[in-house]
């Protein structure tokens, strides 16, 4: 992709918050990108607890990336982030994650806290540029018995 057709690109995204009525579009592009990771009753109930925050980027009326997390009294505890293949490597991720910290800042957070598969290195390459650090591992903790990184990030800005 050119620097010109990206620049266009971002010209069209759209940042808002996910509520209950994007409950269908969160479902299909977590089919698309995580293969499935919630139900329609798990999202129903992250679009709608007054406790979590669910941002999405928007092209068009399309929902191309989400993150979702909890707050849980003043941290921040990222629950899902995904982007759609097609919209990958086009500084999505950042833009998700910046203004959900702006938000968890308006709520008293302090810190932000996450599990990314040990070997998913365009996670870790994401979350290091926005300023995590690895402080344990959770072993064995996903299906495939792949290791959880536990990382964390202060939001103090």
């Amino acid at each position: 992709m050119r620097k010109e057709d990206l620049k266009c690109k971002r010209d069209s995204w759209q940042v808002s918050s996910l509520s209950l009525r994007d409950a269908h579009s969160c479902i299909k592009l977590d089919q698309i990108a995580l293969k499935g990771l919630w139900s329609k009753q798990q999202w129903e109930k992250e679009l709608s607890d007054s406790k979590r925050l669910c941002i999405g980027v928007f092209d068009s009326s399309n929902l191309i990336a989400f993150c979702c997390s909890w707050i849980v009294i003043d941290e921040l505890h990222l629950t899902a982030i995904a982007v759609h293949p097609l919209h990958r490597r086009l500084g999505l991720g950042k833009v998700l994650l910046s203004n959900l910290f702006q938000k968890a800042s308006t709520q008293s957070c302090k810190r932000a806290t996450l599990e990314v598969e040990s070997s998913n290195r365009a996670a870790l390459a994401l979350y290091q540029s926005c300023g995590f650090i690895t402080a344990g591992c959770r072993h064995n903790y996903y299906k495939n018995g792949s290791d959880a990184l536990i990382q964390w990030r202060s939001l103090g800005f």
